[in-house]
């Protein structure tokens, strides 16, 4: 084979060509090649190439000229092309024969023959492959000059021999004389200095290099966009950064609000893109561009320095929760859902009044923490003639507003649960919806001032009423003897004992460098706390059983049998120390949607979560079906329906979860931190990890730790100080306290 049409000019000097092409510049490298470089009488594919042998970009050609082989194949099409002018092709530049390449999607270029018109702007095509489709004009990004009438048949002969002169190496070349000459000219003009010629089969081999090339050429309009928008890019980042260090030099309560970093776009995507390389969810661009903002002020690229950034300047408070940003916790309701829930609370329909029964006679009881706004359940209890107690579980109706698949049932699904946090309660349901209509409410009537509230007690309050044992609060007293003979069945059927010593925290002005921090450490024996439970477990089985009778799909939660694995923690004092061991040992829990399944830790035969819907979703599902069974009507929800929603609100609950347990630990470390130093805490010993490594429970903070103790077993209580507590790395340590004997006799 004799010498290319480009190895021709170069024997005759390559230095003379005119060469650029029209809308194209060679991309100046920072390493030019050697100035005494000489062309020489050698070919393109001898002289030139072994001339250049040591260039830098060999190995990149070599891979380019691999892929680009593969990709002219007429069996897998042209691969990453994209538009190479600004100029449109229009419908009238269009017509029947033309041969063009056009982009088939975005890693696709293929050729293909014009057939027809398409309605008013677009074209049918046969590719190369056989396809006849519809491309719109802006998909095409070339029309081979000189085919007129072109046979679709063809296009394999036509890319078979396009791939004899695909041979990216003439681009290095090409760059050298074009690095020195700066002019432009056509791609077909190109095309003719590069294969002598500008036949239809050139100029389509030059586009196709030309713009697949990623090594020397790139537009002249692309390149002066990306000057424009990195100078731009630059001044914006320089802006910002001002505003940062103005923000973070203002004293505490002089800084901007979180809102004014919101107004303007450009700079709410560079706080948003801080933010989400603050909680470890940026994508590429977000952390390219937070990394650069941390870089401009000063700060290492890492997601704690982001948080202090973004603390420093007042976006967010001290304490932020960031698990709320990490889990994309719902916090605020669509306008869709509030304007719905308002609509319910204007009409407060009631499908069932009619069979209501009217209990407003009975005194009931709502017990709960003293803080809750979400009234689910409440108590009433009397002594009939022959000496059995009949109890009352009153539990908030959310159904006779709320019904199956509406706008705030699939809201509450895709909640799965309400949020409990120290500094906030976000509702399953909205605020309005979940604390007036839905929670029971006290009922009065006005007779010459006579009210008759309903009780609403804590459990402290609760508690005191029944050491007081007072003769106006016998239904009080009976519902704690019912609630004592219910603990004694359950034991008897083998229930297993899990009660806690748990802390409760409430935060007051969270968004204060120093919040009020109240802790509350709550005993799960607590009399309260057992009638309580006791009647909320006795409710979860009544409705079991009645779903059971009736052959109601519910959402049955079981536990499987684990008296063997308990049996050997007898020995273990009652109380916390027992519980530790016995709930170490528990098995998950098990959900069936047809019938009913054991739970071995109740002691029961059957259980349904019932009494808080308002807060639970699963609970209200329970409530859907035992309503519509009620009503005489079907089940809303079959038992796969029930099954599928369940999953869905249970992914919700682990997250709630989650959230609810790290706020805690942050607020009970930010609660020991302030502590005064050397402060002693009594310790109870819940298990040894390692030799003496210990599990321990603070007993007046209800916190799990571990630490190294010298003596004690299992049960028994040591003294220990806390060393070190920083609740924004969770970082706690714990050491151990001996006593001094000598003044301990003392």
């Amino acid at each position: 084979m004799g010498p290319s049409p480009m190895a021709a000019r170069a024997a005759g000097g390559c230095s003379s060509a005119a060469l650029a092409f029209f809308g194209f510049r060679p991309l100046r490298r920072a390493v030019r090649p050697a100035a005494a470089l000489s062309w020489g009488h050698s070919s393109l594919y001898g002289g030139c190439r072994s001339r250049l042998a040591h260039s830098l970009v060999d190995s990149v050609l070599d891979e380019l000229r691999s892929r680009r082989r593969v990709r002219v194949s007429a069996k897998i099409g042209l691969q990453g092309t994209k538009e190479l002018s600004d100029n449109k092709i229009d419908k009238r530049a269009l017509q029947k024969g033309l041969l063009l390449e056009f982009q088939k999607d975005s890693e696709r270029s293929l050729l293909a023959v014009v057939e027809r018109p398409d309605g008013k702007k677009n074209w049918m095509v046969t590719d190369q492959n056989g396809i006849l489709s519809s491309i719109k004009p802006q998909q095409v990004t070339y029309v081979v000059p000189g085919v007129m009438n072109f046979d679709s048949s063809r296009i394999d002969e036509f890319l078979e021999k396009a791939q004899e002169l695909l041979d990216p190496t003439v681009l290095e070349c090409a760059w050298m004389e074009l690095s020195e000459k700066d002019k432009s000219i056509t791609v077909e003009e190109f095309a003719e200095i590069v294969y002598g010629t500008k036949e239809s089969l050139e100029s389509y081999c030059a586009h196709f290099l030309l713009s697949r090339d990623i090594v020397y050429f790139v537009k002249v309009e692309e390149l002066l966009r990306r000057k424009l928008a990195k100078e731009e890019a630059e001044k914006e980042l320089e802006e910002f950064v001002h505003l940062l260090k103005s923000a973070k030099a203002l004293s505490m309560e002089s800084k901007p609000p979180k809102s004014s970093w919101l107004v303007d776009e450009k700079v709410r995507q560079k706080i948003e893109a801080l933010q989400a390389y603050a909680v470890d969810a940026c994508d590429d661009e977000q952390r390219r561009l937070a990394g650069n903002i941390l870089k401009a002020m000063g700060f290492t690229r890492t997601s704690s320095a982001a948080l202090k950034l973004l603390i420093n300047v007042g976006y967010f408070p001290v304490h932020v929760n960031l698990d709320l940003l990490r889990y994309d916790v719902r916090i605020r309701y669509a306008e869709e859902v509030l304007s719905a829930a308002e609509e319910l609370l204007a009409d407060r329909p009631d499908s069932d009044m009619h069979i209501r029964k009217d209990l407003s006679t009975l005194k009931v009881y709502a017990i709960d923490v003293d803080e809750a706004d979400e009234l689910d359940d409440a108590l009433s209890a009397t002594r009939l003639p022959d000496g059995r107690i009949k109890i009352w579980i009153h539990v908030a109706d959310p159904t006779c507003l709320v019904k199956p698949r509406s706008i705030i049932d699939r809201e509450a699904m895709h909640r799965g649960t309400s949020v409990f946090l120290p500094t906030a309660t976000f509702p399953m349901f909205p605020e309005r919806l979940a604390m007036n209509a839905m929670s029971l409410q006290q009922e009065y009537t006005l007779e010459n001032s006579v009210i008759k509230p309903t009780y609403m007690l804590t459990y402290e309050s609760a508690t005191e009423l029944l050491y007081m044992n007072l003769e106006e609060e016998e239904e009080l007293r009976i519902l704690q003897e019912a609630a004592s003979i219910r603990a004694q069945w359950r034991r008897s059927q083998g229930s297993i004992d899990t009660a806690m010593i748990e802390p409760r925290i409430k935060v007051s002005n969270p968004d204060d460098p120093e919040p009020n921090i109240n802790l509350y450490v709550e005993d799960q024996a607590n009399p309260a706390m057992q009638l309580v439970s006791e009647m909320m477990i006795l409710c979860g089985e009544a409705v079991a059983a009645f779903g059971a009778d009736n052959n109601l799909p519910l959402p049955y939660r079981g536990h499987p049998q684990s008296n063997t694995a308990v049996s050997g923690f007898s020995h273990l004092p009652e109380g916390p120390a027992r519980s530790f061991a016995n709930i170490s040992v528990l098995r998950a829990a098990e959900m069936d949607f047809q019938k009913p399944v054991p739970h071995g830790v109740l002691g029961i035969p059957g259980y349904v979560q019932f009494t808080s819907p308002i807060r639970r979703y699963v609970d209200l599902l329970a409530h859907y079906q035992v309503k519509a069974f009620l009503r005489g009507d079907s089940p809303p929800y079959s038992a796969g329906d029930l099954e599928g929603m369940t999953f869905i609100a249970g992914m919700h609950v682990k997250v709630a979860r989650r959230l609810h347990s790290n706020s805690l630990r942050y607020w009970l470390l930010e609660y020991l931190r302030r502590q005064p130093k050397g402060r002693k805490y009594r310790a109870l010993i819940l298990k040894f990890v390692k030799d003496r490594m210990a599990a321990l429970l603070l007993v007046e903070v209800g916190m799990q730790v571990t630490t190294i103790v010298s003596r004690g077993k299992v049960g028994d209580e040591v003294s220990v100080a806390v060393e070190t507590a920083h609740p924004r790395d969770d970082i706690l340590s714990i050491r151990e306290v001996i006593e001094d004997t000598d003044d301990a006799g003392e």
